[in-house]
């Protein structure tokens, strides 16, 4: 037994340019999207970087040496979204740990941006404190 199959003569097959036209829309909105978003999650990461680094360097010291200790090494990775100001430094049993929580807001086009809330935490617990108001 053979199987003989058949051809149609003149038929086409292929990815059409109005398919090609979407795809490639689609692609370049990801890539925006991408290209606005990456930076601000290393950002993050440097800030959660930077107050296990602090931790260390400060170990027991004071509030200021550890906000400076923060600082220093933010600095360094050039994290401008939030300062050692903004740490909340807390000592339950002798033990400094350190929070902190940030809003980022990524525009897109026109009126529509992403808003990001990062937090992080040294707490073993993973338990970010939160600020207490000061007004």
């Amino acid at each position: 037994m053979t199987s003989s199959k058949r051809y149609r003569i003149g038929a086409e097959s292929g990815v059409s340019l109005s398919g090609l036209i979407v795809v490639l829309i689609v692609l370049g909105a990801v890539a925006l999207v991408a290209i606005k978003v990456v930076p601000a999650l290393f950002e993050y990461r440097a800030v959660k970087d930077s107050i296990v680094k602090a931790k260390a360097e400060a170990g027991t010291g004071s509030v200021r040496d550890i906000q400076q200790a923060f600082d220093k090494n933010a600095g360094v990775n050039d994290v401008d979204a939030i300062s050692g100001h903004d740490l909340v430094i807390t000592r339950d049993g002798g033990d400094t740990e350190i929070s902190f929580s940030y809003e980022k807001r990524i525009p897109l086009a026109g009126n529509v941006s992403l808003l990001f809330d990062f937090a992080g935490t040294t707490d073993p617990s993973g338990v970010v404190a939160a600020k207490a108001d000061t007004k």
